[in-house]
């Protein structure tokens, strides 16, 4: 029961890493503040989290003997993520553990001139200003509590880049960028900053998981090669499990890693190491 005692926020939710992370949690005896846009988005080339999954992670979490307040939010507006926060104080009074993991994987698949503005300010105001927005918002409350712990899920997108995904690429590679800075803001108050990268995690049906395909779509990459493909890439010769995420967030969420600020977790199965 290493999160006994804690409240975790968690935005992304409704499926995927966002439920990985949830239900491990969950059974590490932590309490949830489940947040997700639960809505599709213009602009956006493929199904959102339902308001449907974001309640079934919900469910899955109760079953561990969690209190779960699951929510709509969407990262993209300060008013919408300051009334879930204070939904969330209201219900269990502090928060412990930030975990910003909305994100969008396209609109992607062209080349830097040929990014719209609207695809380019979408990507942007989701994947890094979502994350700030969240962390302007919870962090002062784990600073008066003087503990917390956030974990701003990047991607190996921030570590290199790849070809017709500009807008994913410089989102998260900004993602670090603001990890290491906040990681100095708020060490003094021991309220620490770490970025997790995923490398290419399989989109396992009890997560509903579905990154991997869409951004294989993105590359022209047909669906029912798309894991074979990618499994190419990896010097361990498998894809990352949402599991393999959800223990190394885990272990950032957790006192055990007490002294690590600042740092960017990989796991991607020694895909960046070459």
């Amino acid at each position: 029961m290493q999160l006994k005692g804690k409240t975790a926020v968690i935005t992304g939710a409704a499926r995927g890493l966002g439920r990985a992370c949830a239900t491990r949690f969950a059974e590490e005896g932590a309490d949830l503040v489940l947040l997700d846009i639960a809505q599709d988005l213009d602009g956006v080339p493929y199904p959102l989290g339902s308001t449907g999954q974001l309640e079934h992670t919900a469910d899955l979490c109760r079953r561990h003997g969690a209190a779960v307040l699951a929510l709509g939010a969407d990262v993209r507006g300060a008013d919408a993520c300051r009334t879930a926060v204070d939904q969330a104080l209201d219900r269990f009074g502090s928060v412990q553990v930030l975990v910003n993991g909305a994100g969008i994987a396209a609109p992607s698949g062209k080349a830097v001139h040929e990014i719209t503005e609207d695809e380019w300010d979408l990507m942007v105001d989701t994947d890094l200003s979502g994350a700030w927005r969240m962390m302007k918002t919870v962090v002062p409350s784990m600073v008066a509590g003087n503990e917390g712990s956030v974990i701003n899920i990047a991607s190996t997108a921030g570590l290199v880049g790849y070809r017709h995904f500009a807008g994913y690429v410089a989102a998260k590679h900004g993602l670090i960028g603001l990890t290491k800075a906040a990681a100095l803001d708020y060490a003094p108050h021991r309220v620490r900053v770490n970025a997790l990268c995923p490398g290419s995690v399989r989109d396992d049906p009890l997560v509903e998981g579905r990154m991997l395909a869409e951004i294989a779509r993105s590359l022209d990459v047909a669906v029912e090669e798309h894991e074979e493909i990618f499994v190419q890439a990896q010097p361990m010769n498998r894809l990352v499990e949402p599991d393999d995420i959800a223990g190394a967030a885990l272990w950032l969420a957790g006192d055990d890693s007490r002294q690590v600020t600042g740092t960017t977790v990989t796991v991607d199965g020694g895909f960046t190491a070459r």
